[in-house]
């Protein structure tokens, strides 16, 4: 792969101050980038001190945006060869995902998206996606693989409504606009789906998806319902961890024969499977392993076979996975030593 830019190189990131968005910032400090940020609030200074500690933070901007807002990412892109676009709303406990998390992750998406078309600078446009915009389909039987033409089922999240519906159907018709928008204003866009991130976060607050890979760790009930019912609706409990899904965005954003969805997706397995996984490794804990007639197997495979032949390498298993999270949740006081 050629490089898409080289020399002094300016990135936006939006929702810079999350789980993700953080470390992406972090790694393009110390890749030698200039960084605008956007935050919700520059100033208050709780929720955006682990940004402005970061080594080269003398290369990072702090921006205000909001994604409803139109026009108000056009001050961060301003200059910028790249944008990272990772902020996405998310209100699991919503009683209106329509208003709280669908319309307002469409738009957003959209309004990042004008705001590079206006900034001749942009020479690529990288968007996070999910693996819930790819996996959520009433597939019966096992063995499907799920690549970059499987998308989640629309219809079936909003008639059903099953829990959590809203962040799965914002994800996909987010990503959906984006590819409509891009097309219609030829923009060279990428776009990363996820599976289900850990390790550790720079974050103050704790990352609601580290604790849900390590409910089983920390024997939350609630959490690990919330594990079963992700393998019931996207058939598999699938793990990457956040180092790597940086390192895949940074790689997609400056290789030009990058085209298209990637996923970025390691390890498929199993409630069952991931339980007796940690329960070999970590005996102190006592993980449950035994689950009733809940199904043992997982009935698909999330497939980054695309990101692999394009020549990135993942670097971490599930092995390193746990290891770092298990360390960062000790740091934190969330599991005993």
């Amino acid at each position: 792969m050629t490089t898409v830019i080289a020399g002094n190189k300016t990135a936006c990131v939006t929702g810079a101050a999350g789980y993700m968005a953080s470390l992406l910032v972090k790694h393009l400090l110390q890749g030698g980038y200039s960084v605008n940020a956007t935050v919700r609030d520059p100033e208050n200074k709780a929720k955006v001190s682990h940004l402005l500690s970061l080594p080269a933070s003398e290369r990072l901007k702090l921006f205000r945006a909001d994604l409803t807002e139109e026009g108000s990412f056009d001050d961060a892109v301003t200059g910028c060869d790249i944008v990272f676009h990772v902020a996405t709303p998310v209100h699991f406990g919503s009683k209106d995902p329509e208003k709280d998390m669908i319309k307002p992750a469409i738009e957003g998406t959209l309004n990042v998206l004008r705001s590079c078309v206006k900034e001749k600078t942009v020479k690529r446009v990288v968007v996070t996606s999910s693996a819930a915009a790819a996996s959520i389909n009433q597939l019966q039987g096992f063995g499907h693989v799920i690549n970059e033409d499987s998308w989640s089922d629309i219809d079936f999240l909003a008639s059903e409504k099953p829990p959590t519906w809203g962040y799965p159907a914002s994800k996909t018709l987010a990503e959906q606009a984006a590819w409509k928008f891009a097309k219609e204003n030829k923009i060279d866009l990428i776009t990363v789906v996820p599976v289900l991130m850990a390790g550790p976060s720079l974050t103050p607050e704790v990352p609601s998806s580290i604790c849900l890979a390590l409910s089983l760790l920390t024997g939350n009930e609630f959490l690990i319902n919330g594990l079963k019912g992700m393998q019931m609706l996207s058939g598999s409990i699938s793990l990457v961890h956040v180092e790597d899904v940086i390192r895949a965005h940074i790689f997609l954003a400056e290789n030009s024969s990058a085209s298209g969805r990637y996923i970025c997706c390691p390890i498929n397995t199993s409630v069952t499977e991931l339980a007796k996984f940690l329960s070999k490794t970590y005996p102190q804990y006592q993980v449950p392993t035994e689950f009733g007639d809940f199904p043992r197997k997982a009935k698909l495979i999330i497939s980054s076979e695309k990101l692999i032949n394009s020549g990135f390498t993942f670097k971490y298993g599930i092995e390193e996975i746990y290891k770092e999270s298990v360390e960062y949740f000790k740091e934190k006081e969330l599991l005993p030593n």
